[in-house]
């Protein structure tokens, strides 16, 4: 594990250039790496983000922490990467929660607290509730807005919502396939009214927002741009989840709906004179859901962008996500950046970028890249484990990745590619190159550590 505080610490540079600082991370839950416009998406429209890319830098080789959202949040919001991280799988615990995060361990919020910043959060959290020591409240958050639970997350017309701890009825809602208040709706109008309630004021706002995830639900305003757009039979719930009679076009208006918060974000930090005080990143936490789970037809709109692997898995697809970052007076306008990064950059960078000191992060601030000034760390390795879908890991260094599946089983396949020349992990090098594997596996068992709470046995019991 490389500890990297000593480049935040000799780097540090406050984002204000004259007003209190906002920094705002959304994050959206199973969304492709090509589904937004500026990532090569044809059919479903995303103007906001697109301008946002514009005016902004666009990361091209970002990847999440993990493959299934509550890791993926968990390394995230902690800077671990997932050999390090507390929170390694889904894990749910009834009636509403996801396994917490341990006491003792912080995330980002709780240092942003510290310096003084109001923090507040909307959307999905996934680990942990009210009643244990996963509880955004006690996770440096002064408010939260959403969903504890991910179950609970599947349905976006919810009866009710937690609000800083109390279950709040959502009107017109009874838990069906459609209601009066659609859940993304309220993150939106909760974020825009915390940044007018703290204009005067350091904000750290997250916005773990839940589409495109299915339940295939949305609102028909936000449906009917795409009525008639392409062909589009109806789903009848046969993959799980809530049946829709416009799959498709309920799909794109999810994205559309998200592309359009992202938009009234930065339009008001705008109005409030604020965007030159301001860092805005946007990126989800991990690839698009597999194909026709409830409903979604990840084949039809290329959510991959061709990337090998989705949802779940430790290949491109299921890890390499967009990743946008925009704020006038700081950030590159109309940058491309093919840096390698992932998860645990934006914790660093974050910090950095706030004048926030921290240390115990796998992560390296991606602020020169984002400002053009100094020199851009790269990283030597990256690295996931995931004990889901049959047991995974992979490791990047130096270009090549291993990548390691079914490892659960009597079966387990170790394959290895070169992303430079093979961006889609087809062609693999594994037979031909063994000594490199063999340094790869050695490599990968050096950066993890075995949890107490994820056991993952084909890996805590080798040797490094």
């Amino acid at each position: 594990m490389r500890f990297l505080a000593c480049l935040i610490a000799l780097a540090t540079v406050s984002l204000a250039r004259g007003g209190p600082p906002v920094v705002v991370l959304i994050v959206g839950d199973d969304l492709g790496y090509a589904e937004l416009g500026c990532y090569g998406q044809k059919i479903i429209q995303t103007p906001e983000l697109d301008r946002m890319a514009r005016e902004g830098t666009r990361f091209t080789a970002y990847r999440s922490g993990s493959p299934v959202c509550a890791p993926s949040r968990c390394c995230l919001l902690t800077g671990r990467h997932s050999g390090h991280a507390a929170i390694r799988n889904n894990r749910e615990i009834k009636p509403t929660g996801q396994e917490p995060l341990p006491e003792g361990i912080e995330t980002i919020a709780n240092h942003f607290k510290r310096q003084g910043y109001a923090t507040a959060a909307a959307g999905k959290w996934g680990l942990g509730t009210n009643e244990n020591a996963g509880d955004p409240l006690k996770r440096g958050f002064d408010h939260f807005t959403g969903y504890h639970c991910q179950r609970h997350a599947h349905n976006h017309f919810p009866s009710f919502l937690f609000v800083d701890g109390a279950k709040v009825p959502q009107p017109g809602n009874t838990d069906g396939d459609t209601g009066a208040t659609w859940s993304q709706d309220v993150f939106e109008k909760q974020a825009l009214d915390w940044l007018d309630q703290h204009k005067e004021k350091p904000l750290f706002l997250f916005l773990p927002v839940i589409v495109p995830h299915v339940a295939l639900q949305a609102p028909e305003d936000a449906i009917a741009p795409y009525l008639g757009k392409f062909d589009d039979p109806p789903y009848p719930g046969n993959k799980g989840y809530r049946k829709h009679p416009r799959p498709r076009a309920a799909y794109a208006a999810m994205i559309s709906r998200f592309d359009r918060m992202v938009g009234r974000v930065i339009d008001r930090l705008r109005r409030q004179a604020r965007e030159n005080d301001a860092l805005v990143m946007v990126t989800s936490d991990n690839g698009p859901t597999h194909d026709g789970v409830g409903g979604a037809d990840c084949e039809f709109f290329k959510s991959s962008g061709g990337l090998r692997g989705m949802k779940g898995s430790v290949y491109e697809g299921g890890i390499r996500v967009p990743l946008l970052a925009w704020g006038p007076g700081r950030v590159r306008a109309g940058a491309v950046a093919d840096i390698d990064c992932y998860a645990p950059d934006i914790f660093a960078t974050l910090a950095q970028a706030a004048g926030i000191r921290v240390d115990g992060t796998d992560g390296i601030s991606l602020m020169p890249t984002l400002t053009g000034q100094g020199r851009q760390p790269r990283h030597d390795v990256m690295y996931w484990e995931f004990p889901g879908y049959g047991g995974q890991q992979a490791i990047l260094a130096g270009g090549l990745k291993l990548v390691r599946a079914k490892l659960a089983s009597k079966a387990p396949k170790t394959e290895l590619f070169d992303l430079a020349k093979d961006p889609g992990e087809k062609d693999d090098l594994a037979p031909s190159r063994p000594n490199d594997v063999d340094r790869l596996l050695k490599l990968a068992a050096s950066q993890r550590v075995p949890s107490e709470l994820f056991k993952f046995p084909a890996l805590d019991n080798q040797r490094n």
